[in-house]
């Protein structure tokens, strides 16, 4: 029986939307005994704007701005991995019998996967991984200023460029189309 990733994300997607979540990412990773499913949460736009408003700015992380944290508590996750590892076991949803089962916040790094995560991140800092090279260069690192038509716009002069992205940043910005983007996640500014 191989293992369906697909249908694993169906059911964290419907257990973090009972608790008010929203579903990041997931991954699984290793072999035999040595299985880990990552399920990556963070409190649904409704929550997070919550939060937001009633913030103390005291209590927040410094140099942080509250849009990039996910609000996902210790207790948060607990409830979900009692409620989703129930789901696993019972739909049998992960062949064999051992695993581990890790539920955490994306992270102050977190990943940017679609057009919503580069819209919702404008104004943050950025490390972009492309498929193809863009004036010779596969890596660039800026402050994302721009998302619009499917293309995030990186300025260059928010980083001291190093290496090949040195010689390539022969702009100030870099268009990278969405469709270019191999990887990317924010960088922390802490």
């Amino acid at each position: 029986m191989s293992l369906k990733l697909d249908t694993i994300r169906a059911a964290a997607q419907r257990v973090a939307a009972s608790h008010d979540l929203d579903l990041v990412d997931i991954e699984f990773q290793g072999g035999g005994k040595f299985r880990t499913l990552r399920i990556f949460l963070e409190k649904n736009a409704a929550e997070r704007a919550k939060l937001a408003e009633t913030a103390n700015p005291d209590e927040l992380p410094k140099g942080v701005p509250v849009e990039m944290l996910s609000g996902v508590t210790h207790e948060d996750c607990s409830q979900f991995a009692r409620d989703f590892g129930t789901v696993l076991d019972v739909e049998d949803l992960i062949p064999g019998a051992e695993y581990t089962l890790e539920v955490s916040s994306p992270g102050l790094e977190r990943k940017l996967y679609s057009a919503e995560d580069f819209t919702r991140f404008q104004g943050n800092l950025v490390k972009v991984q492309t498929f193809t090279p863009i004036n010779n260069n596969r890596q660039w690192q800026g402050r994302l200023v721009k998302f619009a038509d499917n293309t995030a716009t990186v300025d260059l002069s928010a980083i001291k460029q190093k290496g090949k992205a040195k010689k390539a940043a022969t702009e100030q910005t870099v268009d990278i189309p969405l469709a270019n983007i191999e990887k990317a996640n924010l960088v922390a500014e802490i």
